[in-house]
C-alpha cells in the first residue's frame, strides 16, 4: 500500500539507527558474565515495542533469561498473529577474525556487521518497525502479539515451561518466525522447515595429571589420540553416519520434493569460492542443497585439550574434550538421537581411558504445511513485493522451539526470513543486507493483509 511505502521512506533512516542501538548490547546468552547485559536487552526490547505502539509490553522472568511479551489487539473477531524471535546472541569468538568490534555496529557496502545483525536482532526488529507502520498509517488488519525471548541460541530451555504455563496470553492463529534465510532478493524463498538438533560433549581422560610427552610418550594412551579415533569412526567412506541406529526414523523427501529443491539457482564455484574451499564434502548420493536441507548431519563442533598455549610444551594430556552435534530431519526425535550418540561414545571407550558423555541441549525438526492459509499468505506477500513467487526450501538451522510452539499453542508456524545463507551467522561477522532489512519491513504488513482476508 502506498501508505505504508510513504511511511517506510520518511521513518527508515529512525528504523535502522533504532537497531543499531540494539545491536550495541552484548546478549550474549551463553555467558553468565552477561547477565546484566540480556537484562538491559530485554528492557531496550520492551520499550521498542510500546514505542511502536504496542498497548501493552511486559518482562517476564523465568529461571534464566527474560522473556518480553507484548500485544496490539486491534479487534477480538480479527485474527492474532503471534510473532516469536529472540534477542539473545552467539558469543562472538574468535574476536581477531573480527574486521570491527561485534557489538560496535558498522554499516559497509550496504551491510550491518554485528553481532546478531540478522540472528536474530535485525529480524525481529522488521516485525517491530512493520507494526509501527501499520499502526501509525492506520490499517492494521490484525491483532499482534510478540514473544521474545532469550535463550534460543542455548536451545531455549526455560521457554517451554513459560509456553506452558501462559497459553491463554499466546492465543493466536499463528505463529510467524523471521529467522531464517532466503535464497537472494532475486530469488526469494520461503522455508518450509527446520532440522532439529541434537548437542552434545564428550570427555575423554587417561592419565591422573598432564604428563612429559617424552617420558611416558608410547607406553600411556593419549586422551587426544583416542578422542580423534573416536571421532572418526562415526562416518564412513561415503560419509554416511555411523551410529547406530540414526537413520532409522528418517523420513526420505520424496523425489517431487527434491525436483522441487533443484529450481534453487546454484553455482557450485562461486559457493566453494565464497568459502574459500576447494572442494565440498558430504553424504554421497545427494545435493549440496539436499545435504543442508532435507538430510540429518553429525559435526564437530569445539574440540580441545593439552597445552593450546604460545609456543611448544610437550605435554601428553589428562584429559581432551569435544563438543558434538546433530541436526536432525523429521521424523527424527531429540530424545532419541541424543541418546543414540551417548551410548556410542560410552560404548566405543578403548582401554586406557574413561569416558564421559552428556547432553548440552536439544530441539525438534519441524515442516509447516504449503496448503496452509499462513503460507499462501506469506507466499502471495513476497510475490506483491518482489514480484517473483518464492521457492519453498528446507532450512539447515533449528529453532528448537517450533515443535513444542504447535503441541501447546495448535497453530501453525510459517517462516519469513529476510537473511541470507551467506550472512555469516554465528562465524565473525555476522552481517544483514540493508536491503533485506528495508524489503523485510515492506513485505511483513501485506502477510498480515493477506491473512487477515482468509
Amino acid at each position: 500500500m502506498k501508505a505504508w511505502k510513504e511511511y517506510q521512506e520518511k521513518n527508515k533512516d529512525r528504523y535502522l539507527n533504532e537497531l543499531l542501538q540494539l545491536l550495541r548490547i552484548p546478549s550474549v546468552s551463553a555467558r553468565s558474565e552477561h547477565k546484566p547485559d540480556m537484562a538491559a536487552c530485554a528492557e531496550a526490547v520492551r520499550r521498542s515495542l510500546l514505542e511502536a505502539g504496542a498497548d501493552k509490553a511486559e518482562i517476564y522472568p523465568t529461571e534464566g533469561h527474560p522473556v518480553v511479551y507484548a500485544e496490539k489487539l486491534t479487534d477480538p473477531s480479527r485474527p492474532t498473529v503471534l510473532v516469536y524471535g529472540h534477542y539473545d546472541v552467539q558469543p562472538p569468538d574468535p574476536l581477531e577474525l573480527w574486521h570491527s568490534g561485534p557489538f560496535e555496529p558498522v554499516i559497509r557496502d550496504g551491510r550491518i556487521y554485528a553481532r546478531g545483525s540478522a540472528d536474530d536482532k535485525g529480524q525481529f526488529y522488521m516485525h517491530v518497525k512493520a507494526m509501527e507502520t501499520m499502526i501509525r498509517t492506520g490499517s492494521l488488519p490484525t491483532n499482534i502479539k510478540f514473544i521474545i525471548e532469550g535463550e534460543e541460541e542455548i536451545g531455549s530451555p526455560h521457554l517451554g515451561k513459560f509456553v506452558a504455563s501462559h497459553k491463554d496470553l499466546l492465543k493466536c492463529d499463528v505463529i510467524l518466525i523471521s529467522d531464517t534465510a532466503m535464497i537472494s532478493l532475486d530469488t526469494p524463498s520461503i522455508d518450509i522447515g527446520v532440522r532439529g538438533l541434537s548437542y552434545i560433549e564428550v570427555e575423554v581422560t587417561g592419565p591422573n595429571r598432564d604428563l612429559h610427552s617424552g617420558v611416558y610418550g608410547g607406553a600411556v594412551a593419549n586422551p587426544i589420540t583416542m578422542l580423534a579415533r573416536m571421532i572418526a569412526t562415526c562416518h564412513d567412506a561415503n560419509n554416511h553416519i555411523t551410529i547406530p541406529g540414526f537413520y532409522d526414523d528418517v523420513v526420505e523427501a520424496s523425489p517431487a520434493e527434491r525436483q522441487l529443491m533443484a529450481r534453487a539457482p546454484y553455482n557450485e564455484e562461486a559457493y566453494k569460492s565464497d568459502l574459500g574451499v576447494t572442494a565440498l564434502w558430504g553424504e554421497k548420493g545427494y545435493t549440496t542443497n539436499e545435504r543442508t536441507g532435507i538430510r540429518p548431519t553429525l559435526e564437530l563442533n569445539g574440540i580441545w585439550g593439552g597445552y593450546t598455549g604460545e609456543g611448544a610444551k610437550t605435554v601428553l594430556p589428562s584429559k581432551a574434550t569435544a563438543k558434538i552435534s546433530a541436526r536432525l530431519v523429521p521424523n527424527q526425535s531429540t530424545a532419541v538421537i541424543t541418546e543414540k550418540l551417548l551410548n556410542y561414545f560410552r560404548g566405543i571407550a578403548p582401554p586406557g581411558v574413561n569416558v564421559k558423555a552428556w547432553e548440552h541441549h536439544g530441539g525438534e525438526p519441524y515442516m509447516t504445511p504449503i496448503d496452509s492459509r499462513a503460507y499462501r499468505s506469506a507466499a502471495r506477500a513476497i510475490e506483491t513485493v518482489f514480484g517473483k513467487a518464492p521457492i519453498p526450501v528446507r532450512g539447515g538451522g533449528s529453532i528448537p522451539i517450533c515443535a513444542l510452539f504447535e503441541k501447546e499453542l495448535d497453530v501453525k508456524i510459517v517462516f519469513l526470513g529476510l537473511g541470507l545463507d551467506s550472512d555469516n551467522l554465528h562465524s565473525p561477522n555476522e552481517k544483514f543486507e540493508l536491503a533485506n532489512f528495508y524489503k523485510g519491513i515492506e513485505t511483513i504488513p501485506y502477510f498480515h493483509k493477506y491473512f487477515a482476508e482468509g
